[in-house]
């Protein structure tokens, strides 16, 4: 039962538009070598149900050989019929105990919140666990909304008795400081799907990760 015990730590989130030409697949695989503990599939827009699936099965195997977490962004239905982990849902997406009646008693729900009150109302509604961000700016989603520093993990974490992950714009420059205001992980997207080399990328942000915490 993955809600037992679960470790998020370097969570990375996919973004074909970031990957340089690169099947997601590869770029999954070379993160989960260079120490990725979750990946969450997140999508294009123009991917169909079918090829989102697709991208998914192929995920699902990569993950599940290295006994990584995956979970899927939005899509509670897709999330089940792959046998993923976990969903993982925005404020404007299905709400968290919605999402819970898809995806069933075993599997992770997760919930973007920005302010204390947003995780607040993710804790009643049965979340696991909270993506709170965007930590600093970031391009890789334009409606996240403004930045709320890391200082926003501290005030969290002090009301809220849940894992928190820290989203947005975080690299190696950053990751120190979002463990330090006390984040359970990172979640991190350009940095690790936009590099050159993703498993040398992946590598150092968890040798980061580790030495802050």
């Amino acid at each position: 039962m993955v809600r037992n015990g679960f470790n998020l730590g370097l969570y990375v989130v996919t973004d074909e538009r970031l990957s340089l030409g690169r099947p997601t697949a590869e770029v999954v695989a070379a993160a989960i070598r260079g120490g990725a503990d979750a990946v969450q599939l997140r999508a294009k827009d123009d991917l169909s149900v079918r090829e989102q699936a697709a991208l998914g099965r192929a995920l699902r195997a990569l993950t599940r050989a290295a006994g990584v977490l995956f979970l899927v962004n939005d899509r509670a239905d897709l999330a089940a019929a792959l046998d993923a982990d976990g969903v993982h849902v925005g404020q404007d997406d299905l709400p968290a105990d919605l999402a819970r009646h898809i995806v069933g008693p075993d599997r992770l729900v997760g919930v973007s919140a920005a302010t204390v009150e947003e995780a607040l109302a993710a804790r009643e509604a049965g979340a696991d666990y909270l993506g709170v961000g965007p930590i600093y700016g970031t391009l890789t989603k334009p409606d996240a909304g403004e930045a709320v520093g890391p200082e926003r993990i501290t005030a969290i974490k002090a009301r809220v008795p849940l894992p928190v992950v820290g989203i947005g714009g975080i690299g190696r420059d950053t990751i120190a400081a979002v463990m330090a205001a006390g984040a359970d992980g990172a979640a991190v997207v350009s940095a690790i799907v936009g590099a050159a080399d993703v498993e040398a990328a992946a590598r150092d942000l968890k040798a980061r990760m580790l030495a802050a915490r």
